[in-house]
């Protein structure tokens, strides 16, 4: 009988002193500015390196793209994205100290109003310098909600965690 290739698990609350699986995963997002944004079109999966931000729930990621992209084209065709981040530059050759996360969830382009706005506010607090790209007419502004999280520690130690939505 063939292994598993991979066994997820949900932690305890504290794993050997850790904080709880949340908590780690916001101290890697919050660690890290960038990510690979992962989407797909025509048989192909594609990555593209993205500034983001999230909120406070972990239920919402954001990101920005130009309307000229590929990467906008394939969100367009296909909402399922898959948001990769990780701490490998901040590790060296330790590669069991690196966590990495992947994100899993369906994106979208808001409308203006309220929900654009609150993706402007996200993206321009955690990337001041990035505003005027931002608010460029040719820019969209793209909010993921966030279906689940997968964390990756200890080099091969996976978890999964998904987050509440709607309080």
């Amino acid at each position: 009988m063939d292994e598993p290739l991979l066994t997820l698990a949900q932690p305890p609350a504290s794993d050997h002193g850790q904080p709880a699986l949340p908590e780690r995963i916001r101290g890697l997002l919050e660690a890290q500015h960038y990510g690979v944004l992962c989407t797909q079109g025509g048989g192909q999966p594609y990555g593209s390196l993205v500034a983001f931000a999230f909120d406070e729930a972990l239920t919402q990621l954001f990101f920005a793209t130009p309307v000229t992209t590929r990467k906008f084209h394939l969100l367009s065709a296909c909402d399922r994205v898959a948001m990769v981040v990780d701490s490998r530059a901040s590790h060296g050759d330790e590669l069991t100290r690196v966590e990495a996360v992947t994100v899993t969830g369906r994106a979208v382009c808001p409308e203006p109003g309220p929900d654009h706005a609150q993706c402007l506010e996200h993206l321009s607090t955690r990337h001041p310098h990035l505003r005027s790209f931002f608010t460029a007419p040719t820019t969209a502004l793209v909010r993921v909600e966030a279906i689940r999280y997968l964390h990756v520690s200890r080099f091969q130690a996976v978890s999964e965690w998904v987050p509440k939505h709607g309080g």
